[in-house]
């Protein structure tokens, strides 16, 4: 059980954190030519479509978003009958794709997400962009950006609300119970 404890990002510091994000993406990669959004179901995926619509008003144009389903490609537990709800509607080779996730903690997602997106093309590099980064890490795996650094105890959770998944938008350490 999930108990809330202490607020740290509100929808106005989620908001500014997207926005940050962009303005890094496009910075780093000198624009967005050739470059895709892919966000991780479900949170990542809308982080991905919000970044998408930021992106496009900076840039006067549009940047592809998919999402990616990556619970076939998991090492600790398998999908629905394999059945993969991914919606990739372009090819990934030779781009320069950045992953979306909410919340970076071990790694094992973000693996499980480069698998899912080797497996439908070679890109040219994947960057990984997170709203929050909350350390711990199993994996040797690292954010190119982030949206803000959150270190948590084991016995913490990060809870992220994205409308329209939720009534709102924000971002809380909860403590775990059992």
């Amino acid at each position: 059980m999930l108990i809330e404890k202490t607020s740290i990002m509100d929808q106005q510091g989620v908001e500014l954190a997207i926005r940050r994000i962009c303005f890094e993406i496009i910075e780093r990669n000198r624009g967005v030519k050739n470059t895709c959004l892919l966000g991780v179901f479900t949170r990542g995926a809308v982080l991905a479509r919000r970044m998408a619509e930021v992106i496009d008003k900076l840039e006067g144009g549009s940047i592809e978003v998919g999402s990616l389903d990556i619970t076939p490609f998991r090492d600790d537990r398998k999908g629905e009958n394999g059945v993969d709800r991914s919606q990739v509607d372009f090819d990934l080779s030779g781009k320069k794709v950045i992953l979306v996730d909410d919340v970076l903690h071990t790694g094992r997602t973000v693996r499980a997400a480069i698998d899912a997106i080797m497996s439908r093309g070679r890109p040219q590099s994947i960057q990984l962009a997170v709203l929050i980064d909350r350390g711990q890490r199993e994996l040797p795996i690292r954010a190119d950006y982030i949206g803000r650094n959150v270190p948590t105890a084991k016995a913490e959770a990060i809870k992220l609300r994205l409308i329209p998944q939720d009534d709102c938008d924000k971002v809380v350490i909860c403590d775990v119970r059992d």
